[in-house]
């Protein structure tokens, strides 16, 4: 019983003294690495790469990045990722060249520690979507024609032109300053950068309060923040980071399947497979593998649309096209709802993607190349519906009109023909004697209506 005692006491030490929980260098640094622009798939990466690190104890999360910027709302969800981390991120922009525009400034910010590398920059945070120069307005013509005022740092900033713009910089000002004032950064630049889309390099970056240091590369950034001290969660740490092993988080197979279909061409094309293979399904009953393909094709390009930014006044654009052009080949109007089914159909296409970021555009090549071969396949088949209305009648009674044959019988005034091996009554103008010739002129029921032919 004794012994029982000494092992479970020596068993408890061991639990309390373990390397992963006594000694901060025996605990890994998780490395997560972000290029190009932010969207749903690297949302999802960095959430998944957090949550790995907190499963595994890391000491610390490194996010190695280079972005122009992205999505809002993929954005704000790494923001959140981490500000409910357990280990304390360091966001890091590098290599030389790299920057953290729009998006990446955001997360800059928020992060427990913010590095650079010599030759990055950062800022740019105005939202896209109002960042872009506005078109001229005819009745401020002649206020542009007058000279400018001067300028004060006040100034610095043009007013938004509509309520909406306002209340969306106003909304993204007040969320990178949240930001600074929870990290202790430069408040004011922070806010500089949304309004007036302003940028430093890093060295500005360090003198400003905007980032905690400048390191050369990852190993360098990590021998700097050996003993640094800082506090998460309410509780004060230091980071032992000399001997520390350097995890490199890679995206699993559900991520890089993510990045894929999120692709905006990708989405586009898949709901397109997905509608015109149900149709196809529909139009050919138990055909089978064109309806299965273009449900699942459906339903992945339902999924992605519904992370990416898209307009539903384009979504409808395109599906009036696509209904305009089936109909054009179900009920042919000569073309006219055809052409206007492709016109509908290209300005949804442009227009399904709701926001200026050229990374999440709809490529317009691909555009072009579907709207070719849906106009294609539309003008086959009205090719191939006005050939068979041309084609001459090779079954049933319509073949008969036109055919010559003789009265081989009159029965109680009723005369019969024998015509392509059956005999048939015929109705005619004129009284007509066996022996009589007679053209077929058309149909009533079964009885052949003719006309006599008189003899050369």
């Amino acid at each position: 019983m004794h012994r029982m005692w000494k092992y479970l006491v020596l068993i408890i030490l061991t639990l309390s003294f373990s390397p992963s929980q006594g000694d901060p260098s025996q605990r890994p640094i998780w490395l997560l690495s972000v290029q190009g622009a932010i969207g749903p798939a690297t949302a999802d990466y960095i959430d998944r790469g957090v949550e790995s690190a907190n499963d595994n104890q890391a000491q610390l999360v490194i996010i190695q990045m280079d972005t122009p910027g992205g999505l809002d709302k993929s954005m704000r969800h790494i923001i959140q990722a981490i500000l409910a981390a357990d280990a304390p991120i360091a966001t890091f922009v590098a290599p030389s060249g790299a920057r953290a525009a729009s998006a990446g400034t955001y997360i800059l910010y928020a992060s427990h520690i913010a590095a650079m590398a010599p030759g990055t920059n950062l800022g740019a945070a105005t939202p896209v979507q109002i960042g872009s120069p506005a078109l001229p307005n005819p009745a401020k013509q002649d206020q542009q024609n007058q000279p400018p005022p001067e300028k004060t740092d006040k100034d610095s900033a043009p007013e938004p032109a509509s309520t909406m713009e306002r209340k969306v910089i106003n909304d993204a000002a007040a969320y990178i300053q949240s930001l600074a004032e929870l990290r202790g950064r430069n408040v004011e630049w922070a806010i500089a950068a949304v309004r007036s889309a302003k940028s430093m390099t890093a060295q500005q970056a360090l003198d400003n309060n905007v980032i905690d240091l400048i390191a050369d590369d990852i190993e360098n950034l990590i021998t700097q923040l050996d003993g640094y001290s800082l506090t998460i969660n309410n509780q004060d740490i230091t980071l032992a980071t000399t001997n520390a092993e350097l995890v490199h988080y890679q995206p699993d197979w559900r991520n890089r399947f993510l990045a894929v279909i999120t692709d905006p061409s990708v989405a586009y094309i898949l709901l397109l497979v997905g509608i015109y293979g149900l149709v196809f399904e529909f139009s050919q009953p138990g055909t089978g593998l064109p309806g299965i393909l273009g449900g699942i094709s459906l339903l992945i390009a339902f999924y992605a649309l519904q992370v990416l930014p898209i307009s539903y006044t384009g979504l409808a654009l395109i599906l009036l096209g696509l209904g305009l052009m089936i109909a054009e080949a179900l009920s042919p109007s000569f073309g006219v709802l055809g052409f206007g089914g492709v016109a509908a159909f290209v300005i949804g296409s442009v227009m399904l993607m709701d926001t200026d970021l050229p990374a999440f555009q709809i490529a317009i090549p691909v555009i072009m190349g579907v709207t070719v071969v849906s106009a294609a396949l539309m003008i086959l088949l009205l090719g191939m519906i006005w050939r068979s209305r041309h084609t001459q009648v090779v079954s049933g009674l319509d073949t008969l009109i036109g055919s010559i044959t003789t009265v081989e019988s009159v029965y109680n005034n009723q005369p019969m023909v024998w015509l392509q091996g059956e005999r048939w009554s015929v109705q005619c103008n004129e009284p007509l004697a066996t022996g009589d010739r007679v053209r077929v002129i058309g149909t009533t029921g079964l009885t052949l209506k003719t006309e006599k032919v008189t003899a050369p």
